[in-house]
């Protein structure tokens, strides 16, 4: 079998910079890490109204026992009138990642 042996030189502009994969997802969670969402800000993150998030997120079953922070999650649910709801930004992104198709698929 015949190989070839080529060294090539891929220039990379001054305003970019070159980094692994895990390097940049450890980047991304870091960037959310100690940041809280309210339920405004997930409506915004995901495009859908309070009560479709609570109907198809938050009050599933299946979801319920891994997002209620009482059960070891990362969603406070609130138990009080005038409470409000909190979302660990970083558990919430990946959740959301985790379980597009489980969500918006149906």
């Amino acid at each position: 079998m015949q190989e070839l042996s080529v060294n090539l030189t891929i220039p990379i502009p001054e305003d970019s910079i070159l980094i692994t994969k895990n390097e940049w997802n450890e980047l991304k969670e870091e960037k959310l890490r100690g940041v809280y969402w309210d339920m405004k800000q997930l409506e915004e993150r995901i495009h859908r109204k309070q009560d479709w998030i609570k109907e198809n997120i938050l009050y599933q079953p299946r979801f319920i026992k891994k997002l209620d922070a009482e059960k070891g999650g990362f969603v406070y649910y609130p138990r009080a009138k005038g409470q409000k709801w909190s979302f660990q930004a970083n558990k919430m992104a990946d959740f959301l990642d985790k379980h597009f198709s489980d969500i918006f698929i149906q």
